[in-house]
Protein backbone atom coordinates (compact mmCIF):
# COMPACT_ATOMS: atom_id res chain seq x y z
CA UNK A 1 0.00 0.00 0.00
CA UNK A 2 2.62 2.36 0.71
CA UNK A 3 4.66 1.71 -2.10
CA UNK A 4 1.88 2.36 -4.64
CA UNK A 5 1.21 5.67 -2.61
CA UNK A 6 4.99 6.78 -3.29
CA UNK A 7 4.50 5.46 -6.77
CA UNK A 8 1.64 8.16 -7.18
CA UNK A 9 3.15 10.71 -5.85
CA UNK A 10 6.49 10.02 -7.75
CA UNK A 11 4.50 10.27 -10.81
CA UNK A 12 2.41 13.52 -9.65
CA UNK A 13 6.15 15.17 -8.82
CA UNK A 14 7.08 13.99 -12.46
CA UNK A 15 4.10 15.55 -14.20
CA UNK A 16 4.19 18.90 -12.34
CA UNK A 17 7.90 18.96 -12.74
CA UNK A 18 7.21 18.29 -16.88
CA UNK A 19 4.50 20.76 -16.60
CA UNK A 20 6.80 23.68 -15.26
CA UNK A 21 9.22 22.88 -17.63
CA UNK A 22 6.66 23.15 -20.17
CA UNK A 23 5.74 26.49 -19.06
CA UNK A 24 9.57 28.08 -18.54
CA UNK A 25 10.32 26.52 -22.14
CA UNK A 26 7.41 28.62 -23.72
CA UNK A 27 8.32 32.01 -21.88
CA UNK A 28 11.78 31.05 -22.85
CA UNK A 29 10.33 31.53 -27.06
CA UNK A 30 8.45 34.55 -25.77
CA UNK A 31 11.30 36.61 -24.63
CA UNK A 32 13.13 35.44 -28.03
CA UNK A 33 10.61 38.11 -29.25
CA UNK A 34 10.64 40.61 -26.81
CA UNK A 35 12.56 43.28 -28.69
CA UNK A 36 10.86 42.50 -32.13
CA UNK A 37 7.31 42.94 -30.60
CA UNK A 38 8.43 45.97 -28.47
CA UNK A 39 9.32 47.72 -31.76
CA UNK A 40 5.91 47.08 -33.70
CA UNK A 41 4.37 48.44 -30.25
CA UNK A 42 6.59 51.25 -31.26
CA UNK A 43 5.36 51.98 -34.36
CA UNK A 44 1.58 51.17 -34.04
CA UNK A 45 1.70 53.44 -31.12
CA UNK A 46 3.19 56.25 -33.69
CA UNK A 47 0.14 55.06 -36.32
CA UNK A 48 -2.07 55.94 -33.72
CA UNK A 49 -0.84 59.01 -32.37
CA UNK A 50 -0.03 60.73 -35.72
CA UNK A 51 -3.49 59.77 -37.70
CA UNK A 52 -5.52 61.22 -34.27
CA UNK A 53 -3.22 64.39 -34.83
CA UNK A 54 -4.66 64.63 -38.45
CA UNK A 55 -8.27 64.07 -37.06
CA UNK A 56 -8.29 66.45 -34.55
CA UNK A 57 -6.20 69.08 -37.06
CA UNK A 58 -8.71 68.19 -40.14
CA UNK A 59 -12.40 69.53 -39.78
CA UNK A 60 -13.08 67.52 -43.64
CA UNK A 61 -14.61 64.84 -42.66
CA UNK A 62 -13.63 62.36 -45.07
CA UNK A 63 -9.91 62.82 -43.91
CA UNK A 64 -10.95 62.33 -40.36
CA UNK A 65 -12.81 58.94 -41.39
CA UNK A 66 -10.07 58.22 -42.90
CA UNK A 67 -7.62 58.94 -40.02
CA UNK A 68 -10.26 56.81 -37.82
CA UNK A 69 -10.05 53.70 -39.51
CA UNK A 70 -6.20 53.44 -39.59
CA UNK A 71 -6.59 54.27 -35.64
CA UNK A 72 -8.96 51.11 -35.70
CA UNK A 73 -6.79 48.91 -38.20
CA UNK A 74 -3.57 49.97 -35.62
CA UNK A 75 -5.40 48.90 -32.92
CA UNK A 76 -6.99 46.03 -33.79
CA UNK A 77 -3.61 44.63 -34.33
CA UNK A 78 -2.35 45.45 -31.26
CA UNK A 79 -5.34 43.70 -29.77
CA UNK A 80 -4.50 40.20 -31.98
CA UNK A 81 -1.22 40.85 -30.77
CA UNK A 82 -1.39 41.25 -27.39
CA UNK A 83 -4.03 38.22 -27.38
CA UNK A 84 -1.55 36.05 -29.02
CA UNK A 85 0.77 36.35 -26.36
CA UNK A 86 -1.23 36.47 -23.08
CA UNK A 87 -2.78 33.26 -24.47
CA UNK A 88 0.20 31.42 -25.09
CA UNK A 89 1.54 32.71 -22.00
CA UNK A 90 -1.19 31.93 -19.47
CA UNK A 91 -2.33 29.03 -21.50
CA UNK A 92 -3.46 26.26 -18.14
CA UNK A 93 -5.20 23.77 -20.32
CA UNK A 94 -4.10 20.48 -21.83
CA UNK A 95 -7.80 19.87 -23.91
CA UNK A 96 -7.47 18.82 -27.17
CA UNK A 97 -10.26 19.70 -29.40
CA UNK A 98 -10.55 19.98 -33.12
CA UNK A 99 -8.40 22.55 -34.23
CA UNK A 100 -8.21 24.53 -37.34
CA UNK A 101 -4.56 23.76 -38.32
CA UNK A 102 -3.98 26.90 -40.86
CA UNK A 103 -5.72 29.18 -38.50
CA UNK A 104 -3.30 27.68 -35.32
CA UNK A 105 -0.24 28.49 -37.75
CA UNK A 106 -1.28 31.36 -38.76
CA UNK A 107 -2.10 32.33 -34.84
CA UNK A 108 1.83 32.18 -34.77
CA UNK A 109 2.86 33.70 -37.34
CA UNK A 110 1.80 37.04 -36.16
CA UNK A 111 3.79 36.82 -33.15
CA UNK A 112 6.98 36.52 -35.44
CA UNK A 113 6.28 38.31 -38.17
CA UNK A 114 7.94 41.07 -36.65
CA UNK A 115 10.87 39.23 -35.78
CA UNK A 116 11.28 37.71 -39.10
CA UNK A 117 11.30 41.41 -41.08
CA UNK A 118 13.59 42.66 -38.58
CA UNK A 119 16.21 39.95 -39.81
CA UNK A 120 15.35 40.29 -43.20
CA UNK A 121 13.83 36.50 -43.40
CA UNK A 122 11.26 36.27 -46.55
CA UNK A 123 8.29 34.30 -45.59
CA UNK A 124 6.88 31.88 -48.10
CA UNK A 125 3.51 30.31 -46.93
CA UNK A 126 1.90 27.17 -48.60
CA UNK A 127 -1.76 26.71 -47.13
CA UNK A 128 -3.45 23.46 -48.24
CA UNK A 129 -7.15 23.55 -47.47
CA UNK A 130 -8.42 23.41 -44.06
CA UNK A 131 -6.89 20.70 -42.42
CA UNK A 132 -8.12 19.62 -38.46
CA UNK A 133 -6.38 17.55 -35.74
CA UNK A 134 -7.14 16.99 -32.56
CA UNK A 135 -4.62 19.16 -30.30
CA UNK A 136 -3.67 21.00 -27.55
CA UNK A 137 -3.80 24.53 -29.51
CA UNK A 138 -1.60 26.01 -27.18
CA UNK A 139 1.05 23.35 -26.97
CA UNK A 140 1.26 22.67 -30.51
CA UNK A 141 1.54 26.57 -30.95
CA UNK A 142 4.56 25.83 -28.96
CA UNK A 143 6.19 23.87 -31.45
CA UNK A 144 5.52 25.87 -34.55
CA UNK A 145 6.94 28.83 -32.61
CA UNK A 146 9.99 26.72 -30.87
CA UNK A 147 10.87 26.01 -35.04
CA UNK A 148 10.46 29.02 -36.62
CA UNK A 149 12.79 30.65 -34.01
CA UNK A 150 15.39 28.17 -34.58
CA UNK A 151 14.54 28.59 -38.19
CA UNK A 152 15.49 32.13 -38.00
CA UNK A 153 18.11 31.91 -35.57
CA UNK A 154 20.12 29.48 -38.24
CA UNK A 155 19.87 31.74 -41.20
CA UNK A 156 21.45 34.51 -42.24
CA UNK A 157 19.59 37.93 -42.78
CA UNK A 158 18.13 37.67 -46.43
CA UNK A 159 16.92 33.84 -45.52
CA UNK A 160 14.16 31.98 -46.89
CA UNK A 161 11.80 30.62 -44.66
CA UNK A 162 8.64 28.40 -46.02
CA UNK A 163 6.20 27.21 -44.02
CA UNK A 164 3.41 24.51 -45.23
CA UNK A 165 0.12 23.28 -44.25
CA UNK A 166 -1.18 19.79 -46.10
CA UNK A 167 -3.28 17.11 -45.46
CA UNK A 168 -1.78 13.44 -46.76
CA UNK A 169 -4.92 11.73 -47.38
CA UNK A 170 -2.33 8.27 -47.73
CA UNK A 171 -1.67 8.35 -44.21
CA UNK A 172 -4.48 10.23 -42.58
CA UNK A 173 -2.22 12.66 -41.06
CA UNK A 174 -1.93 16.47 -41.08
CA UNK A 175 1.84 17.62 -41.55
CA UNK A 176 3.02 20.89 -40.49
CA UNK A 177 6.39 21.83 -42.31
CA UNK A 178 8.94 24.16 -41.61
CA UNK A 179 12.23 24.63 -44.08
CA UNK A 180 15.00 26.95 -44.03
CA UNK A 181 17.65 27.95 -46.02
CA UNK A 182 20.39 28.26 -42.47
CA UNK A 183 23.42 26.58 -42.09
CA UNK A 184 21.98 23.40 -41.92
CA UNK A 185 22.65 20.66 -39.24
CA UNK A 186 26.31 17.51 -39.40
CA UNK A 187 24.84 14.41 -39.01
CA UNK A 188 26.77 13.91 -36.20
CA UNK A 189 24.69 16.26 -34.18
CA UNK A 190 21.62 15.84 -36.03
CA UNK A 191 20.91 12.30 -34.26
CA UNK A 192 21.53 14.36 -31.00
CA UNK A 193 19.31 16.96 -31.63
CA UNK A 194 16.16 15.81 -29.31
CA UNK A 195 18.24 15.34 -26.54
CA UNK A 196 17.64 17.32 -23.38
CA UNK A 197 20.37 19.61 -22.93
CA UNK A 198 21.91 19.28 -26.37
CA UNK A 199 22.04 22.45 -28.30
CA UNK A 200 24.19 22.90 -32.11
CA UNK A 201 24.15 27.08 -31.05
CA UNK A 202 27.46 28.11 -30.20
CA UNK A 203 26.73 30.68 -28.22
CA UNK A 204 23.96 33.64 -28.22
CA UNK A 205 22.61 35.62 -31.39
CA UNK A 206 22.64 38.85 -32.00
CA UNK A 207 19.54 39.16 -29.84
CA UNK A 208 21.48 38.09 -26.78
CA UNK A 209 19.77 34.83 -27.03
CA UNK A 210 21.83 31.18 -27.14
CA UNK A 211 20.05 28.03 -26.94
CA UNK A 212 19.14 25.84 -23.69
CA UNK A 213 18.70 22.76 -25.66
CA UNK A 214 14.79 22.14 -24.46
CA UNK A 215 13.43 23.32 -27.29
CA UNK A 216 13.48 20.18 -29.48
CA UNK A 217 13.39 17.91 -26.30
CA UNK A 218 9.93 19.78 -25.39
CA UNK A 219 9.04 19.48 -28.88
CA UNK A 220 9.08 15.76 -29.23
CA UNK A 221 7.58 15.53 -25.64
CA UNK A 222 4.41 17.17 -27.17
CA UNK A 223 4.46 15.57 -30.18
CA UNK A 224 4.38 12.05 -28.68
CA UNK A 225 1.91 13.07 -26.12
CA UNK A 226 0.05 13.75 -29.42
CA UNK A 227 0.42 10.37 -31.04
CA UNK A 228 2.47 12.39 -33.79
CA UNK A 229 5.87 12.17 -34.93
CA UNK A 230 8.54 14.53 -36.15
CA UNK A 231 11.28 14.12 -38.64
CA UNK A 232 13.96 16.33 -39.43
CA UNK A 233 16.57 16.66 -42.44
CA UNK A 234 18.98 18.70 -42.96
CA UNK A 235 22.29 19.23 -45.42
CA UNK A 236 25.26 21.76 -44.56
CA UNK A 237 25.12 25.04 -45.92
CA UNK A 238 21.58 24.40 -47.68
CA UNK A 239 19.32 24.35 -44.58
CA UNK A 240 17.11 22.59 -42.73
CA UNK A 241 13.48 20.93 -42.74
CA UNK A 242 11.33 19.56 -40.02
CA UNK A 243 7.95 18.44 -40.48
CA UNK A 244 5.37 18.05 -37.72
CA UNK A 245 2.67 14.90 -38.19
CA UNK A 246 -0.62 14.98 -36.51
CA UNK A 247 -3.63 12.41 -36.48
CA UNK A 248 -6.04 14.27 -39.10
CA UNK A 249 -9.90 14.62 -38.15
CA UNK A 250 -12.90 16.34 -38.90
CA UNK A 251 -14.01 19.86 -37.44
CA UNK A 252 -16.60 17.72 -35.16
CA UNK A 253 -14.58 15.29 -34.15
CA UNK A 254 -15.23 15.17 -29.96
CA UNK A 255 -12.78 17.05 -27.71
CA UNK A 256 -10.23 15.18 -25.32
CA UNK A 257 -9.67 16.09 -21.98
Amino acid sequence: MIDAIESTNTRDELESLRRQLMQAQRLTSLGELASSVAHEFNNILTTILNYAKIGLKNEDTAARTKALEKILAASERAAKITGGMLGFARAKTDERKPTDMVTLVGEVLVLVEKDLQKHRIKLDKRFRGRPHAVVSATQIQQIILNLVINARQAMPPGGHLRIEVRENADTNLVEVIIADTGSGIPAEQLRRIFEPFFTTKSGPDDTGNGGTGLGLAVCRDIIEAHNGRIRVESLVGRGTTFTVKLPACTAHTPAVA
